[in-house]
């Protein structure tokens, strides 16, 4: 066993979001390797500037595309990531798995990342428990209201308005997004030999295994098959479950240090802006702690921003408001709903069947109103740090604002950490943005991040 990690770039991935992705950034960055986080697919410049970088990460919106989409941008972006030759190229998926055969196929884009390395298993690590993300037999199990729930009886998953989770077998749910050879390695094997001949067999016939992780015990154990069974290239379709086994593997043999580096804490803001368009449960009880806390709470009017000729109009009420609210506030905050069962969903879904709006155009618009609020507000209002709630709207939000890339820069919930953009405009030089994942985030999360 060698004594230090090869050089080289360890792991490059594409995230499908960019709250997932600001979140695998995070575990890697804290184990004290050098990463980065492209905000779009990076140039040969680009990848210079960051040549001695352990981990490259590109942030992107594939969840939330259809099949077509990913046949159009992945492979260049894959085929981009795989020349840095890197141990292991990842497709970073959601924790949570929901996808489905149009949008978001988490089967279509393993098989266009498969193409871009010629060999090999295809191992998936989903499980992590520092996110309360278990898989047992297969099975993923995620956490709500600290309390583990089957992932097709999850109480926010089972009902996600774009992806609902109706399969908690990953194995299955995956075998209808793919004709992929797909397996599993159970609990009861990871930490036998006859995993070895498994991962033969996976190799011989390319497929997609996933690997169970439950404690500390099957993280490095998960981490360890994949390390040690890529000797060149592997791709790895995979959570942030990958980030975690490979670190806690890498600690357990003494490849990195065992303790994290320590970050100064970060200083209170002057001001600060949050941008939700998340409906979860996790969000919702974030906004109404901060609305306690002294936030000024504004609703975006989801119906004005769907229709084209409306929503100019409704983004400039909402930043009079803004302005207004800073006045006698520190921290303002506006959302498009607080949950899936908001009144303003309901609404929405009336109003883009009475005028023939297509759902996915409607959903789509908010995050775009968002992001234009964003890019806005930040030299208007001398913002120098956002937060961001909900994957999809983060990436409307980011792809809105002129960052190229991201760095970690003070930790500040599992997840959710403050990260410093990389702009190519002055007037958004030392922005610092929390890209919050909907399920992510402790009750506090925005208070935190406006004081410090």
């Amino acid at each position: 066993m060698p004594e230090s990690l090869p050089s080289g770039v360890l792991l490059a991935f594409y995230g499908d979001d960019f709250t997932g992705s600001t979140d695998a950034m995070e575990v890697t960055a804290m184990a004290g390797l050098r990463t980065v986080l492209f905000t779009r697919p990076p140039t040969t410049d680009d990848l210079a500037r960051f040549a001695d970088f352990q981990v490259i990460g590109v942030a992107g919106t594939a969840r939330a595309q259809t099949p077509a989409w990913m046949d159009e941008h992945l492979p260049g972006i894959f085929t981009t990531l795989a020349s840095l030759r890197p141990r292991v190229l990842q497709y970073k998926v959601c924790s949570t798995f929901d996808s489905a055969p149009h949008v978001g196929s988490i089967g279509k884009a393993a098989e266009l990342g498969a193409q871009s390395v010629p060999s090999g298993w295809l191992p998936s690590v989903i499980g992590a428990p520092q996110l309360g993300r278990w898989q047992a037999f297969g099975n993923l199990f995620a956490a709500a209201a600290g309390k583990p729930y089957r992932i097709d009886r999850h109480p926010t998953m089972s009902r996600h308005p774009v992806t609902p989770m109706q399969e908690a077998d990953l194995r299955l749910h995956l075998g209808r997004q793919t004709d992929h050879p797909i397996t599993s390695i159970d609990l009861a094997d990871m930490a036998q030999d006859s995993a070895r001949d498994q991962i033969a067999n996976a190799a011989r016939d390319r497929a997609i295994t996933f690997l169970d992780v439950v404690d500390s015990a099957s993280q490095i154990s998960a981490g360890g098959l994949v390390w040690e069974n890529s000797p060149d290239t592997v791709f790895s379709p995979s959570s942030s479950g990958l980030q975690y086994a490979l670190v806690a593997y890498w600690r357990d043999k003494g490849l990195i240090a065992g303790t994290p580096p320590e970050f100064p804490a970060h200083k209170p803001a002057d001001r600060l802006l949050v941008l939700s368009g998340s409906c979860s449960p996790v969000t919702a009880e974030q906004i109404a702690q901060a609305e306690a806390a002294g936030f000024a709470s504004i609703r975006l009017n989801v119906c004005q921003t769907a229709r084209p000729t409306e929503a100019d109009a409704e983004i400039a009420r909402l930043m009079s408001e803004i302005e207004a609210a800073y006045d006698r506030h520190r921290g303002v905050l506006v959302f498009a709903a607080k949950t899936v069962d908001d009144p303003a969903y309901a609404d929405l879904a009336r109003m883009v069947e009475a005028e023939g709006i297509p759902l996915e155009q409607a959903q789509n618009a908010i995050g775009i109103a968002l992001g234009n609020i964003a890019r806005q507000a930040v030299p208007r209002f001398g913002l120098r740090r956002l937060v961001v709630a909900g994957g999809d709207t983060s990436g409307r939000v980011v792809e809105a604002l002129p960052v190229t890339a991201l760095e970690l820069k003070h930790p500040l919930s599992p997840g959710a950490p403050i990260c410093l953009c990389h702009v190519d405009d002055p007037d958004f030089e030392g922005l610092e943005v929390v890209l919050k994942g909907g399920q992510l985030g402790t009750p506090d999360l925005f208070q935190r991040a406006l004081s410090g």
